[in-house]
């Protein structure tokens, strides 16, 4: 199966090293010393175990019109990035391409084929100016849940943290054959995707994690296992679990997972510092409308009140726009005799 990586940043090098060594044909969309080290060297993976996985048999570009039509376009870039990218997307499209979507947090399409009383709005937080809707088509999406903790360390290179899970699901609940034969190859690649019959349940349950542990780690520098364990981050947490989980099932979703099951499972990753974090210290702009924003806006239009995590959400922005307007990250910075 031909695939185009659109992003070949943690996740998208993941999983387009894995779906290479499985023997598929693989493209990535990638930019400056990423894109050279690809062409270079492939693309690598290194594992807690110390084992490396060396995808030599990629190909590297930053055209899309070179790329020509493929079977399967993996979005893999953060979710404020999907917008400028859209109008490039048309030449790889070809009559059954399909589009896998990795975005964390609320996605763009995710009122359509909803069938609640917003069916067919558009989330204002993620796609404003609603060019996502109208430069993918809806019936080439696929969705998908990203559970994998992965870092890219170097132009090229991704350490994998832990996991291996991407839940695919048709946006109308439906099995249809073409996710049958994307969740099949994914399986001979190393990865676990199973058919979900309601994506967005799934969407929820992660991203129950991703709104609370994401902010929350990027304004106080704390790990997951930190902000789980200490016992004023877990009120924190739960707090604004308990809203989303409001907003969630307002909208009719349901969660699978208990709240205190799904913080401990948290915790179990360790010393693991969110996307959020990691972008905070390298100074580049953070994820915050789709993961945190986009839940604040749901929780107004179905009536839910939000307060934890609209203050969250705040400090957020206000690190955001500091952040940008002095050019700068923020790191920690190591005392002297400790």
């Amino acid at each position: 199966m031909k695939f185009c990586i659109v992003g070949a940043g943690a996740i998208g090098g993941f999983v387009g090293a894995k779906l290479a060594a499985a023997g598929e044909d693989v493209t990535f969309i990638a930019r400056w010393k990423n894109l050279d080290a690809i062409r270079a060297r492939g693309m690598t993976v290194k594992f807690q175990d110390g084992s490396v996985l060396e995808a030599k048999n990629v190909k590297a570009t930053d055209s899309f019109a070179s790329v020509g039509p493929v079977d399967c376009v993996i979005l893999a870039l953060k979710s404020h990035q999907v917008e400028a990218v859209v109008h490039q997307l048309a030449p790889l499209f070809g009559p059954k391409t399909t589009v896998i979507t990795m975005q964390n947090g609320i996605p763009f399409w995710y009122f359509v084929n909803h069938g609640g009383a917003l069916a067919g709005s558009r989330v204002e937080a993620v796609d404003p100016r609603g060019v996502c809707l109208d430069g993918i088509p809806a019936e080439r999406i696929i969705g998908c849940v990203v559970y994998p903790a992965t870092e890219l360390v170097a132009p090229g290179v991704v350490n994998h943290i832990e996991g291996d899970r991407f839940p695919l699901g048709e946006l109308d609940g439906s099995t249809s054959n073409r996710i049958k034969d994307l969740a099949d190859v994914f399986v001979k690649a190393g990865l676990k995707a199973p058919i979900l019959d309601n994506i967005r349940n799934e969407i929820w349950l992660k991203l129950w994690g991703n709104l609370t542990f994401n902010p929350i780690s990027a304004l106080t520098h704390a790990t997951l296992v930190d902000i789980c364990e200490n016992p004023f981050g877990r009120e924190l947490a739960t707090n604004m679990m308990k809203e989303a989980q409001a907003v969630a099932e307002a909208l009719g979703a349901s969660f699978r997972v208990p709240l205190e099951k799904r913080i401990d499972g948290a915790a179990k990753v360790g010393k693991h510092k969110t996307s959020m974090l990691q972008d905070v210290e390298a100074g580049r702009e953070i994820e915050i409308d789709a993961l945190v924003g986009a839940v604040v806006e749901l929780g107004e239009r179905a009536g839910v009140h939000t307060p934890t995590i609209r203050a969250v959400y705040q400090a957020a922005k206000l690190l955001a726009a500091t952040m940008k307007q002095g050019g700068q990250a923020v790191r920690g910075i190591a005392l002297p005799g400790v």
